[in-house]
């Protein structure tokens, strides 16, 4: 007798669900494969049994990784809900997997996958795991319970914006310039002309305009703990500051937060893992020493919020650290889009020399200066032969509020400042 496919398949998943052996399973001693019974049932014979069971199956598959002798077609959501309460409940202390699920249970995947998509929220639908709201109330509050800490130092870091004043009583007043150091990568040749800069001119008030800090084992890539070297690195910027105090003893020194400094803070702020290595290697440590703020009397202007979360409110947090001097005559930050504030002045970050040229009826025709870097121009993690380096001296008139720029451009292998030729050496190469 001819049966059509549905019954045929109606039949075979019966016999599947009575125990007889699917298609697939290899053949045991007495136990009947449920072709046999579709055979038996239908009086078929068995060659059409199985093309007609291939036809129906291949419109109705059930994936091969299924027991297909779990596969409940009938059950309901609560059905399925009701049966991964009954595993949870076998052992209260333990977290139900999808494996283990699989194992223990007695339905296959595709009897509860067609109604919840993943066994996440297989598990949220039956209560045994938190609720999308709840999880976002958790991290939620986690969140704001790290920013606490956060602000706390917010709080700390304003108070070292004007610990070191020096003011000067002169019409005539010159500011050196310089961004993007990043401690030991900055270029031999560069340091030791800054330091030629500030014994030279004697300014009154040097900007260390961002990035004087490096400290790659704080950035967002992954980094290995065995290859840190941080205390090299904080010794190196301390060094720095220690020769450039000697040179320019009377001068007024500032540092602008940049985004490198920015992060040290913040991964202070979380007691993340790479600052334990810091801490373990500093006794005494506090974030002025770190900085070198107190032994070498630097300004530190850092007016953002160490809360913010996204990399476009960090960066807006970031732009409001910027030093004004001279009655608002000139202005230095370490993000250019700080030159529309629409006061002369300078910024770095991008390590590329650029010069905007301006008129306001206050300051007259002005200029603003986006510095090029201290950075070797040699850089494994992008194409930094394309940097500029170059430093920048400004002259003001502080009575008139005008001011002159002076850039030193160290690009190549010589540079002229205030009339005299630099070669760069060999070794400094």
């Amino acid at each position: 007798m001819e049966h059509d496919e549905k019954t045929v398949l109606a039949v075979y998943k019966n016999a599947v669900k009575n125990g007889a052996l699917p298609i697939g399973v290899p053949q045991r001693v007495g136990k009947r494969t449920a072709v046999m019974v579709v055979c038996e049932e239908l009086d078929m014979p068995r060659t059409t049994v199985r093309r007609k069971l291939a036809s129906a199956l291949a419109k109705n598959p059930v994936p091969l990784s299924e027991d297909q002798r779990k596969f409940h077609e009938e059950w309901t959501a609560e059905d399925c809900i009701r049966e991964l309460k009954r595993i949870a409940e076998i052992d209260s202390d333990k977290v139900i997997t999808r494996n283990y699920f699989r194992v223990h249970s007695d339905i296959s995947e595709s009897t509860w996958n067609r109604h919840f998509g993943t066994f996440s929220e297989f598990k949220r639908q039956a209560g045994i795991m938190l609720s999308r709201h709840a999880h976002a109330l958790e991290r939620a509050i986690a969140k704001h319970a790290s920013a606490d800490r956060m602000r706390m130092l917010n709080e700390e870091k304003r108070d070292w914006e004007g610990t070191y004043k020096r003011p000067s009583g002169n019409r005539f007043q010159t500011v050196l310039v310089g961004a993007d150091f990043h401690d030991e990568e900055c270029d031999p040749f560069y340091r030791f002309m800054f330091l030629e800069a500030a014994k030279r001119a004697q300014p009154e008030k040097i900007i260390l305009n961002g990035d004087l800090f490096d400290l790659p084992e704080f950035s967002k890539y992954a980094q290995d703990p065995r290859s840190f070297d941080m205390l090299a690195r904080i010794k190196w910027v301390h060094a720095f500051l220690g020769d450039l105090r000697a040179a320019a003893p009377d001068a007024e020194i500032s540092l602008t937060e940049g985004n490198h400094e920015f992060r040290i803070l913040k991964h202070l702020a979380e007691a993340t893992p790479a600052l334990m290595v810091v801490l373990s290697d500093l006794h005494g440590f506090t974030v002025p020493k770190l900085l070198g703020l107190e032994k070498f009397e630097v300004n530190y202007i850092a007016r953002g919020d160490l809360a913010a979360w996204t990399e476009r409110d960090i960066k807006s947090e970031l732009s409001k650290n910027y030093i004004t001097l001279y009655d608002n005559s000139l202005l230095f930050g370490h993000y250019p889009e700080m030159r529309k504030m629409g006061v002369p002045g300078a910024s770095g970050h991008h390590h590329r020399h650029l010069v905007w040229s301006e008129y306001s009826p206050i300051y007259g025709p002005y200029e603003w200066h986006q510095t090029g870097c201290g950075h070797v121009r040699s850089a494994s993690y992008c194409a930094g032969e394309k940097w500029g380096n170059g430093f920048l001296f400004v002259h003001c008139d502080t009575h008139r509020r005008r001011s002159q720029f002076d850039y030193v451009d160290l690009s190549h292998d010589m540079c002229i400042m205030g009339g005299k030729f630099y070669r760069r050496e060999s070794e400094a190469l």
